[in-house]
């Protein structure tokens, strides 16, 4: 498990400890979504390498107080891929671990979208889809003004980007030079009932971005080493905010899972959460 405190950002090449965590968030995900008969799988587990990488080697923050003003944000703007957050907290040292057991659950802490005046370490409430990157812009501009150091990183659906709030975002992110923010795109390709270019095409996606004034890397979202090699190349150029597009697979990790646009908000059965758990190995305690 991660230090509670601030995460090993300068261990060594290796990213086993990193493959590890991620591991422990698809299994420990899909366990919840299983038990509370409600979620979001498929996109859970398209994140968890992103996650993975951001609280295992990136991120500066000290679990054990949660509002240290010197901490980065991180902003979960598809929201409704609460469990792997959830997981990644718990597991980061936010929260017991317990506690994920109560997922959904009534008068649960753990609503299906993540809500900063309930849980530690969730830093907007975040579900309707559209205000995380708005939301992420403002604690952004708000460190420039400040003259503080710490950063701002925010995860996107793709199909998300269809809202028009995250191009005004966009522009003024670019206009105000916030190159202390990243935004990372889960590009999976699908959204819920179909895939997204059969329902508003993104492409070409990066062009796009480069566009509105932003720098674009894009990445293999489930390489960790790629992902960890771009996240600490931040900023990418001075005076401009940085777009990371990461490729991912919908229900990345589970064969019958991955690609299958029905796992967008399908709950596992008990012979399919078994061999889900079959294919995604156990970390040892």
């Amino acid at each position: 498990m991660p230090s509670p405190t601030l995460p090993r950002n300068d261990s060594p090449a290796s990213l086993k400890a990193t493959a590890a965590f991620a591991r422990k968030i698809r299994r420990t995900s899909l366990q919840m979504v299983y038990s509370a008969g409600l979620g979001h799988p498929g996109g859970d587990l398209s994140a968890v390498d992103v996650l993975a990488v951001l609280y295992t080697k990136i991120l500066r923050f000290d679990a054990r107080k949660p509002s240290w003003p010197e901490r980065d944000r991180f902003i979960l703007s598809k929201g409704h891929c609460s469990a792997a957050l959830y997981a990644t907290l718990a597991y980061s040292g936010f929260f017991p671990v317990e506690q994920l057991a109560t997922y959904m659950k009534p008068l649960s802490l753990l609503n299906g979208h993540p809500d900063r005046n309930k849980i530690a370490g969730v830093e907007a409430n975040t579900g309707p889809l559209g205000h995380g990157l708005p939301i992420a812009v403002g604690a952004a501009k708000a460190a420039k003004i400040i003259g503080e150091s710490w950063r701002t990183f925010v995860v996107t659906g793709d199909g998300e980007l269809q809202e028009g709030s995250n191009w005004e975002a966009a522009m003024a992110a670019s206009h105000f030079h916030l190159d202390n923010l990243t935004l990372i795109v889960d590009r999976n390709r699908l959204q819920q009932g179909e895939e997204t270019e059969r329902t508003i095409g993104l492409e070409p996606l990066a062009d796009r971005w480069t566009a509105f004034g932003w720098t674009v890397r894009e990445v293999d979202g489930h390489n960790l080493q790629e992902l960890l090699d771009t996240f600490r190349a931040v900023p990418f150029e001075e005076g401009r905010p940085n777009c990371v597009i990461a490729h991912t697979r919908k229900g990345c990790g589970v064969s019958f899972m991955e690609n299958r646009v029905e796992w967008h908000h399908r709950v596992p059965t008990a012979e399919e959460l078994d061999e889900a758990l079959r294919e995604i190995p156990e970390v040892p305690e």
